[in-house]
């Protein structure tokens, strides 16, 4: 076992293997640990996953998109973060594409992605 494989196994999220398998395109919600002060609280943030690098490994991250008070809004999340808690598939989205930046420059109606119901 070499030092990087040392150094993955012990920063690696456990949460991680929890996750529900998403895609880009689907509908997700992630449950955020944020520490204000003292205290640490949950927040979920629910929005379109328009983006994933290297789903499975260190480096790998998911970059989540939603529409806040008309303005698009984008958080880009590790896998093996320790601050995310889970993730939460609310619907699946019909998809032919490994990225979705094209939902950037579309509002209202044109920046849905269609729910696919045979997945």
């Amino acid at each position: 076992m070499n030092l990087i494989d040392v150094v993955e196994k012990k920063y690696a999220n456990q949460n991680s293997s929890k996750f529900e398998a998403f895609k880009t395109g689907d509908t997700v919600e992630v449950a955020v640990r944020i520490k204000e002060g003292e205290k640490t609280r949950i927040q979920v943030y629910q929005g379109t996953c328009i983006a994933m690098k290297s789903p499975g490994q260190m480096n790998g991250h998911f970059r989540v998109r939603k529409i806040s008070d008309g303005v698009g809004v984008e958080r880009v999340f590790p896998f093996h973060s320790p601050a995310v808690e889970g993730v939460k598939i609310i619907s699946k989205g019909k998809s032919r594409r490994a990225k979705h930046n094209y939902l950037r420059e579309r509002t209202g109606k044109a920046a849905r992605v269609a729910i696919d119901y045979s997945r």
